[in-house]
């Protein structure tokens, strides 16, 4: 192992400036993600397009350059500058996400969202990997914690602020611009900032070994693939069980809001701003409250309490999930769906943690970008979809989409129980490995 450096100990004002730094630049990542999810009626009303066709921008569009880039990017993340790729990454999205406001036609906003996931691919290995470096193992869940708050953050801004702007543009002229694409435009322009922040106030760190490693040398890819294969029970199960709560992280702001107007009748300014607050609020909460749960197991002896987390957020999810198919009010529902942001916000920085502890440095911005890869093609690539599936070949009726939001998230979570529950029993049998 490497000799302890000033990493290894209490990190200081430089490694938490970073966190949050990063956590800005996730949080901007959802909110150029996710904003499109507020702006379903009016692309509907647009481009004259199904649930179905309309799924595919916020899935499939965005997945599918996310999954392509992300192996290639997570393997920069492992072998080059990582504060750089980070840059490049932030100015890409940002200008994707403003061509999404410029399309005239259906295809030209499928490849602007195309252009989205591309860049973003580049965020999650990168920064995991930096935080790594910089925090020692007992505390990369409470720093994984706080970067892990952007996708709620994100997730939330992006209906307040999209609800905001919506309201905004629709009273006012901007010639040839739509209210929507105003939208879109709007939420791009951070994205300088950021890029300006990562470039004049974070470092790159030195690497630090990790578990098995004896060499600081770059980790050839046929290592990288051996080491998968060896511990497969472990990423196997722990990548397409977390794929599972994914699946419900990304189907619930997908299509609760539109579950809230259709069934409901509630506006789309209005559900912004109530249901943003609350995913905002709830999932913020829930991350932090992730390492504070896996602290008091530890403290109780729990060596896998890094994974006993994500199976209570399972059961949680499922029930939470089945509750909402007999939502009698708007009330409810929205609850439900605050609520919900607690419960599958829960596990995400312990499970991050647990992968980057049980994995050597070299392969870390890969074994980030394998997890990538799998919750966005189980998660991200299918939950929109599966939803709308549901809605428009099973029900044939729009108005009942919350009980197919219903049906997709408890049963992706209880699959996701039993793969966790087999991934956990491989983590101990890793942290026990020489």
């Amino acid at each position: 192992m490497s000799v302890p450096s000033q990493s290894d100990q209490q990190p200081g004002w430089g490694a938490w400036g970073m966190v949050v730094i990063l956590t800005l630049a996730y949080t901007l990542s959802f909110i150029d993600r996710q904003v499109l999810n507020l702006l379903v009626e009016p692309l509907k009303a647009e481009f004259d397009l199904s649930d179905t066709r309309l799924s595919l921008l916020q899935g499939a569009a965005f997945t599918i350059a996310y999954i392509a880039f992300s192996p290639i990017l997570g393997r920069m993340a492992d072998t080059s500058n990582r504060r750089n790729l980070l840059i490049g990454g932030v100015l890409l999205w940002s200008l994707a996400t403003a061509l999404c406001g410029l399309a005239r036609s259906y295809w030209q906003l499928f490849a602007a969202r195309f252009g989205v996931g591309a860049a973003e691919a580049s965020l999650t290995p990168a920064a995991w990997s930096l935080i790594a470096d910089r925090f020692p193992p007992h505390m990369m869940p409470r720093a994984l914690s706080v970067l892990l708050m952007g996708p709620y953050l994100g997730g939330g801004l992006a209906m307040i602020f999209g609800g905001i702007l919506l309201e905004y543009a629709a009273g006012r002229d901007f010639g040839i611009l739509a209210p929507w694409q105003f939208v879109f435009i709007a939420v791009a322009v951070p994205g300088m900032v950021v890029a300006a922040l990562l470039a004049f106030f974070v470092r790159e760190p030195m690497r630090k070994l990790g578990l098995g490693e004896v060499s600081g040398d770059t980790m050839p890819l046929s290592e990288v693939g051996r080491r998968f294969r060896r511990n497969w029970r472990f990423y196997f199960n722990f990548y397409a069980g977390m794929g599972g709560l994914v699946i419900t992280l990304y189907a619930f702001p997908a299509w609760l809001p539109a579950m809230l107007m259709r069934q409901f009748g509630a506006d789309a300014s209005v559900v912004g701003i109530q249901y943003g607050s609350l995913v905002l609020i709830g999932g913020s909460a829930g991350v932090l409250t992730g390492p504070l749960l896996t602290g008091w197991l530890e403290r109780r002896g729990r060596r896998d309490a890094l994974l006993i987390v994500p199976l209570l957020s399972a059961v949680l999810v499922a029930v939470l999930a089945t509750s909402l198919a007999f939502a009698p009010s708007y009330t409810v529902a929205l609850a439900i769906g605050g609520i919900a942001s607690f419960c599958y916000s829960l596990p995400m920085a312990g499970a991050s943690a647990a992968l980057q502890i049980v994995t050597p440095n070299r392969m870390r911005g890969m074994a980030s970008a394998v997890y990538v890869f799998a919750v966005s093609v189980i998660g991200l690539g299918t939950a929109p979809t599966i939803v709308a599936l549901i809605t428009d070949h099973v029900f044939h009726d729009e108005g009942m989409v919350g009980v197919s939001l219903a049906l997709t998230s408890a049963v992706s979570a209880l699959v996701g129980l039993v793969l966790l529950a087999n991934a956990r029993k491989a983590y101990v049998e890793l942290l026990d490995t020489p």
